[in-house]
């Protein structure tokens, strides 16, 4: 979706900015440094006609005196929510389901790098990935394989809530 078709479905109201839903989807879309896009590349212009149609739907319910208490932030958070919880339902793998989830978390085929261990003996490979609970903490398991032995081994992340 280009930013004139953009504009023309924000011109109806006067309430939300093209810029910001421009830069939410360039923040998310694309990579940036450490940050990597969660979105799969097939999901993405479905993803955000869909994203923006139910946030003008969502916006257009509010009030003209609860505008007035909405700053900015909350409406970029609102923005967010709604593509996370679309870009979740229009994935077709639990582990694109888990990145969109956790988006900051290893990937699979990432290459992690261990502390403390010589060079040649440090990266492995994350083959595996998946939720579990330990009491009432939940964690991604992490299985990895060593890329100069060979040697798989497991790993374990503590997930907020």
């Amino acid at each position: 979706m280009t930013s004139l078709e953009i504009e023309l479905k924000l011109s109806k109201q006067n309430y939300i900015e093209i810029q910001m839903l421009e830069s939410a989807f360039d923040f998310w879309f694309k990579d940036h440094e450490h940050i990597r896009s969660p979105f799969p590349d097939y999901v993405k212009d479905d993803l955000q006609q869909k994203s923006i149609d139910k946030f003008l739907e969502w916006s257009n319910q509010i009030s003209e005196k609860a505008r007035k208490d909405i700053n900015d932030e909350i409406l970029a958070e609102k923005f967010e929510e709604i593509l996370f919880e679309l870009g979740d339902a229009m994935v077709k793998s639990v582990d694109e389901k888990l990145t969109i989830k956790y988006p900051f978390m290893p990937r699979v085929n990432d290459i992690i790098k261990v502390k403390d261990v010589p060079d040649d003996e440090a990266e492995s490979s994350v083959t595996s990935r998946e939720i579990c609970k330990i009491g009432d903490e939940t964690f991604m398991k992490i299985k990895l394989k060593n890329l100069s032995s060979g040697t798989e081994w497991e790993t374990d992340f503590e997930l907020p809530e």
